[in-house]
């Protein structure tokens, strides 16, 4: 598919202004396409000549085209784009007509049947260039036009779009004109869904759900719908600018790549947001903080919207600082940005110290291919991190003064770094242009390292900084309790603005010294010795879990930069860790400790002690959780007592019983979970998989199919697993992932050794048949990550030399062996 460039883009938004499109899809037709019928109204601007251009469609059968009435010939076509050839200033209408596929893949058109109950349903999913899978565009952000919608569905669906719609009968659905959106943010859902309706504010609001799950969405549409509730009013205290569309509606769509997609009035989310089994309440947080972080978007990116690719953070940035900051304010979730430091930052932290970091805001993002490999932790974590240090440093008043300006400036319009730049520095006194500058268009984590000098009653704290940024932190001062050997007390925490003119007096030596207490920058800490001592014996005596996040991810940072023994982190994690109340904590700690520390960075023969002090690890949670008081902790135990089985006996025994002694029953996520470590073990079979399959034949249920049965130790099932993923095109984009996942294991690495080199090719070519999403998917989850050698690492590079990777999966190839050499260097320090 030709990718449109930044020049094409700029070169098409001087000559054009896109005033409507018409648009009518019938779904009828069958499984494998459906009718797409566009009609685009347009001008070309009076102060130019005749002019040519294009637009684009991706038709399985394009069947007619005219232009102001005349007919142009469907094999002009050429990949995805259609020629409009000297066209003359003024209005102009093109009308498209075409067949266009289904989606397997997450992208276009995605079509999907229920294994639970045979049912069909169709949504979009149009970013960033798949409108043209949908119906034919001009398919770029600052082309903004009103769109109406009609859609012929099958009997007994539901149609749902951007604004209210309207059964007008046998089968015609007819939604609201839209006001002024990009292309990319046009949107269906049709299928017999399950639907919860109420009214907010005046507003239509609605949850929908296939119905398969429709007990679980109603036995949580009280929560779903206060969390909205209290987030549209929070929005509504912040911005002077009013919600702009005329309903909401969130629909929990199936097989969904993203979190979620912030289309006006229709919101979709993964469908596992719809919990059908146990969960914890830091996973309910994450749904309500997805649920403000998309509705933040109905301002920041859809009632103002990037003028192009380059400014994506003006969107993502944005939506995830108001989404943790929302949340916390709004809602019972308040500790939401602890969940932020353990989980999203750390994952803005591994991002931007990969070759392929980019700033916040890049400059001239060249194509649509380029700026979709920027939907990263750095445009989500790191700009919400440098959001939240703006905040700290220009005060929350100002910065929304500044956001209230930028809405009012640029409503149903398009916007950049600079227009947002000047509406904040219309808000404020301080230099605003430097700190973009320092902050949005630099790469690479600052570190920072407390330095205390002098004698016992009057030490000076400095703070060395390794980097550029200027950073307003809090720095806090920690003493032992002198009543209780095990906590730590807050003597004082000061504010420091770095680079720092000289020295703070701090009085007596502290027992720690925790540099960005809050979390409030985006920076590595370090530790004095005096302070890591005290951390080794007391860290689960901090009173705040946001310290300790903190504290945790310094910990993190240095076994990842072989400042810290692997061994070290888990010693310390054994000590504190069953001491832990914060359920976000114990979940990001147990999951570095086991995927990263004890599957890559500890050497093979080291691994099986690794995972013991893990188990025993999880046996202290479990036992401290007996009383029944801690649902939440027992839970996150119990699963990470699974995956760090070394023996079947424990867990095939729970399994046999439907229960782990002293709860909690078996739900099916549990159950699948134990089978998918006895597969790795070779404890089960196809015969008690294909049984727990019949137990659970729902989507899930295929899923942890296909996972436990690719996980299986024998060559027959790596056979059929990796003919499945890569020399057939028939599996989803969700069951991709889950054999994917199941594949590799470091327990079975001599039986897929023969695999790796077979890996690269393989993963090229089908990544070039099916496209960025299984390209994602192929990188990601099917990448041979156990592999931690010298082979691996040579065999990847030479892909990436010469086998030319899609975009997509070079920068997944590009970090993923990134990483591979990071553990081998961790692997080596921690031999010495």
């Amino acid at each position: 598919m030709s990718v449109l460039t930044r020049d094409e883009a700029q070169t098409r938004s001087r000559l054009l202004d896109v005033h409507h499109y018409a648009i009518d899809l019938d779904l009828t037709g069958g499984d494998e396409t459906f009718e797409s019928r566009t009609a685009i109204r347009f001008t070309v601007r009076d102060d130019t000549d005749s002019t040519d251009t294009f637009v684009e469609v991706r038709p399985a059968e394009l069947r007619g085209v005219t232009l102001d009435g005349r007919p142009l010939d469907p094999a002009a076509l050429d990949d995805n784009r259609l020629a409009l050839k000297a066209l003359a200033p003024g209005e102009h209408e093109l009308r498209v007509e075409a067949a266009m596929r289904y989606s397997s893949t997450g992208e276009g058109m995605h079509r999907f049947t229920d294994p639970a109950d045979g049912e069909t349903y169709v949504y979009t999913q149009l970013f960033l260039d798949d409108v043209q899978r949908v119906f034919a565009a001009f398919d770029q952000p600052d082309l903004k036009a009103v769109f109406d919608l009609t859609v012929t569905a099958p009997e007994g669906w539901t149609v749902l779009a951007n604004g209210i719609t309207e059964h007008t009968g046998e089968g015609r659905w007819t939604a609201a004109t839209t006001p002024l959106i990009s292309t990319y943010l046009v949107a269906v859902a049709a299928g017999p869904w399950h639907s919860v309706r109420t009214e907010h504010r005046g507003l239509p609001f609605g949850i929908h759900c296939r119905r398969s799950l429709a007990r679980h969405l109603d036995a949580d549409a009280g929560e779903l719908l206060e969390v909205t509730r209290a987030c549209f009013d929070r929005y509504h205290e912040k911005f002077t600018e009013p919600y702009p569309f005329d309903s909401y509606d969130q629909a929990f769509v199936p097989e969904f790549n993203a979190g979620a997609m912030e289309n006006p009035g229709l919101v979709t989310f993964r469908d596992e947001f719809v919990f059908r089994s146990a969960v914890t309440d830091t996973q309910r947080q994450t749904r309500a903080m997805v649920i403000a972080h998309e509705m933040a978007h109905m301002w920041f990116g859809d009632l103002v919207t990037l003028r192009w690719w380059d400014d994506i953070w003006l969107n993502e940035s944005f939506a995830e600082y108001m989404g943790y900051q929302t949340t916390a304010e709004a809602t019972r979730f308040t500790d939401t940005w602890t969940d932020f430091g353990v989980t999203r930052k750390a994952w803005g932290y591994d991002a931007d110290q990969r070759p392929s970091t980019h700033p916040v805001a890049p400059e001239n993002v060249g194509d649509t291919a380029s700026a979709l490999l920027n939907f990263d932790g750095i445009s989500y974590a790191k700009g919400a991190s440098a959001l939240r240090q703006l905040v700290a440093w220009l005060g929350e008043k100002d910065f929304l003064a500044g956001i209230n300006i930028h809405f009012e400036r640029h409503r149903f319009g398009n916007a950049s770094l600079g227009d947002f730049i000047d509406s904040l520095a219309a808000a404020t006194d301080r230099d605003v242009h430097a700190w973009a500058d320092a902050w949005l268009r630099t790469t690479g984590v600052d570190t920072l390292t407390p330095r205390v000098t002098g004698d016992n009653g009057g030490r000076l704290l400095d703070v060395d900084r390794t980097g550029s940024r200027p950073h307003r932190v809090a720095v806090g001062l920690y003493d032992r309790d002198l009543t209780d050997e095990g906590r730590l007390t807050l003597r004082e925490r000061i504010d420091v603005d770095l680079p720092q003119a000289e020295p703070r007096p701090i009085g007596k030596l502290p027992a720690l010294v925790v540099l960005n207490d809050g979390d409030l920058t985006y920076a590595k800490v370090r530790f004095d010795a005096e302070s890591f001592r005290t951390l080794r014996e007391g860290l689960s005596g901090l009173p705040d879990p946001l310290t300790r996040a903190v504290v945790w991810n310094a910990l993190r940072d240095a076994v990842r930069d072989g400042e810290l023994p692997a061994g070290t982190y888990l010693d310390i994690a054994r000590a504190h860790l069953p001491h832990e109340t914060d359920l976000a904590l114990v979940d990001g700690v147990l999951a570095f400790a086991a995927g990263q520390v004890a599957d890559r960075y500890v050497a093979p023969e080291l691994r099986p002690a690794a995972l013991s002090t893990l188990t025993e690890l999880c046996r202290d949670l479990i036992r401290r959780t007996e009383d029944g008081d801690h649902p939440g902790l027992r839970l996150v135990a119990v699963r990470h007592r699974i995956a760090t089985a070394a023996h079947p006996d424990t867990i095939a025994a729970w399994l046999t019983d439907g229960t782990v002694p002293g709860g909690p029953e078996l739900d099916p996520e549990l159950r699948w979970r134990i089978l998918t470590r006895l597969a790795v073990l070779g404890a089960t079979d196809k015969a008690a998989i294909a049984a727990e399959l019949a137990r659970d034949p729902s989507a899930t249920g295929q899923e942890g199919a296909a996972r436990c049965r690719a996980a299986l130790p024998d060559a027959e099932a790596k056979s059929r697993a990796w003919e499945a993923m890569f020399a057939t095109d028939d599996l989803s984009n969700y069951l991709f992932t889950a054999t994917a996942q199941g594949f590799w294991q470091p327990e079975q690495a001599d039986l897929v050794r023969d695999y790796v080199p077979r890996y690269y090719a393989e993963a090229v070519a089908v990544a070039a048949r099916r496209g960025p999403a299984i390209a994602d998917a192929a990188g990601r989850w099917a990448f041979p990550g156990h592999a931690v050698d010298e082979t691996t690492l040579r065999l990847g590079r030479e892909c990436l030399a010469d086998a030319e990777p899609i975009p997509a999966l070079r920068r997944k190839l590009a970090d993923q062996l990134d990483d591979l050499a990071r553990a081998l260097r961790v692997r080596e320090a921690g031999s010495r």
